[in-house]
């Protein structure tokens, strides 16, 4: 494939199908990337395994799926395409920043880590020596990651991804060459990383706000990302340069791909509040299962003990109006 004007974009690319769009074409540091994490994490599991330790499965296919829709999107011609078409870019950062981040920590990689991780053993006087899991541990508690995972920082950064990327020469000049490129993909993943962490709750972090807190947090980003979708739906000229003027061999105008992109991006902003309120309101209904079994198990050790206070004070009152 001969690459040619814009910044080194291929242009010799058919018009889209989903077809021709997913066909594998092996991005070598997205790909290299989805490998290495679903080693490290089967690396993980099996140690537990060995140790008699249980994983359960459900986490294990929510981070494989999680790496595949970021191997589905970077290492597929969609990556070829969303360099020349709106629509098919928007795709990539919805499910890389959106999609992507939500199914990978429901895979829990942190509590696997912290799990799996072998902490270091005490020198000969008995003293504490730093491992890869002690490493962890400081990490989780620094004051850095207190401030990339609060929400104060998150929702700001979250939707700065949107605007300050897309409404200023920054994206045009990222998208002008493949390092840029991968940067930004790069970038959209971790942004939803720290944006969904604390909302997902399932790995241990820094905040751990309640459930209302969280359903907050979660609605708080949205609507910026449909009022972008809308933006972009609704505007009589194309606004981005890089995709002002896509190659006649694609068969499409600059303003119905980017109404597309638009489109897109107004849909993606419901999607993730679906899938993510589900997962809380199961996390809430096992979490209110759980306290009540610990209630029913401490009923039954105190023997009901303070049932029979209460009936002490109710026979107490009326001891007291006789």
């Amino acid at each position: 494939m001969d690459h040619g004007g814009h910044g080194g974009m291929t242009m010799d690319l058919p018009p889209f199908t989903l077809g021709r769009g997913l066909e594998f074409t092996g991005e070598p540091f997205f790909l290299v990337g989805c490998l290495a994490a679903l080693a490290l994490y089967g690396w993980a599991v099996v140690r537990l395994r060995r140790r008699g330790d249980a994983w359960p499965v459900g986490r294990t296919v929510g981070f494989v799926v999680g790496v595949l829709t970021v191997a589905l999107v970077m290492c597929t011609a969609l990556n070829d395409y969303g360099m020349v078409l709106f629509s098919v870019h928007m795709v990539q950062h919805m499910v890389i920043s959106m999609l992507s981040p939500i199914l990978l920590l429901l895979g829990a990689p942190v509590t696997l880590a912290l799990r799996a991780l072998p902490s270091a053993s005490r020198g000969p006087g008995g003293e504490r020596r730093t491992g890869p899991r002690e490493l962890l541990v400081a990490l989780l508690h620094s004051r850095y990651m207190r401030v990339i995972t609060h929400p104060v920082f998150t929702i700001p950064l979250f939707i700065a991804s949107l605007y300050a990327l897309y409404f200023t020469p920054l994206f045009d000049f990222l998208m002008g060459s493949k390092a840029g490129h991968i940067a930004m993909m790069v970038h959209f993943l971790a942004v939803g990383l720290v944006f969904f962490w604390p909302i997902m709750g399932v790995d241990p972090g820094p905040h751990r706000p309640g459930y209302v807190m969280r359903m907050l947090e979660l609605f708080a980003g949205m609507p910026f990302h449909a009022f972008f979708g809308i933006a972009l739906m609704m505007a009589s000229e194309p606004m981005i340069e890089t995709y002002s003027d896509p190659p006649a061999s694609l068969g499409v105008s600059a303003l119905s791909d980017q109404s597309s992109a638009g489109g897109i991006a107004w849909a993606f902003s419901e999607i993730p509040s679906v899938i993510v309120l589900v997962a809380l309101v199961f996390q809430w209904y096992v979490t209110e299962q759980r306290q009540a079994r610990r209630r029913d198990r401490r009923a039954d050790r105190d023997g009901d003990k303070e049932l029979a206070a209460y009936n002490a004070y109710l026979a107490s009152l009326q001891a007291r109006s006789n």
